[in-house]
């Protein structure tokens, strides 16, 4: 079978200009400090220091601290509150010994973000303490707002063979040029794709890596998101890179597990 999409080696990050790896790591399920450099040497490069502030994910990237320019670090935050987003970002700022953020994300908005919000969130770009504005959501409409405005430099969105809604909501109203980063998070459906008690009998089993491989094989998709707790887990993450795109029997295979998950 002839496998579909590149191969998975770095791409550009929508209009940024950020050179990035097509695997994402998030800080907060506990992968040790070796496991995150092991995956930096294999070329990932995109950290994502979120929702829970593992202490061996900061070490890593103060432990990379001389090949920072090979670095995107995306610092999130949750704030609510406009007066609060300096204070936030600059204390993740010292706990990586950074003095910026390649790009400060606004989490989880499944509505508009408010325009105090975004001021505040501007004002920390002119002091040079971030390069560049996303947001995250649930919400397809509103990603596709997003788009179609030009609000955000990078959107993080949810994209997965059980939640495949992207592909008629989001892909199709991307702009051929100047489109933001676009990076798919929740590749496992927090592991149900993984779980052989919602996996229809008769059907072989995804690995985490088969997750990320149907979540790359979308062009949309610059970046896919992986949250490993362990150095086994990391492993099994590069395995999408070195296995590389899906073959049509096997993105097909996906989609018949996703949508038996997701009649459930």
């Amino acid at each position: 079978m002839t496998p579909v999409g590149a191969a998975f080696g770095h791409t550009v990050l929508g209009a940024t200009g950020l050179r990035v790896g097509r695997l994402g790591v998030a800080a907060s399920y506990g992968v040790p400090a070796p496991a995150v450099e092991a995956a930096f040497e294999r070329g990932v490069n995109y950290f994502y220091w979120g929702t829970f502030r593992r202490s061996g994910f900061g070490q890593a990237i103060r432990n990379l601290a001389s090949q920072r320019d090979q670095m995107v670090v995306v610092i999130q935050s949750y704030s609510r509150v406009a007066g609060l987003m300096a204070w936030s970002l600059e204390r993740a700022l010292r706990q990586l010994c950074l003095d910026h953020a390649d790009v400060l994300l606004l989490g989880l908005w499944n509505r508009a973000v408010p325009q105090r919000i975004l001021d505040a969130s501007r004002k920390l770009k002119e002091r040079g303490l971030a390069r560049f504005l996303a947001a995250s959501s649930h919400d397809r409409p509103l990603v596709r707002q997003w788009v179609a405005a030009g609000e955000f430099d990078v959107v993080h969105f949810r994209y997965n063979a059980i939640h495949t809604g992207a592909e008629t909501d989001i892909f199709p109203y991307l702009p051929s040029e100047n489109r933001p980063g676009m990076v798919a998070y929740t590749a496992t459906s927090w592991k149900q794709l993984l779980d052989r008690k919602r996996v229809p009998k008769g059907e072989k089993m995804p690995q985490a890596s088969d997750c990320y491989r149907f979540v790359l094989a979308r062009p949309e998709v610059d970046v896919c998101m992986t949250g490993p707790s362990n150095a086994e887990q990391m492993t099994e993450a590069l395995e999408a890179l070195r296995r590389g795109p899906m073959a049509e029997d096997e993105l097909a295979w996906m989609r018949r597990v996703g949508a038996a998950i997701y009649a459930r």
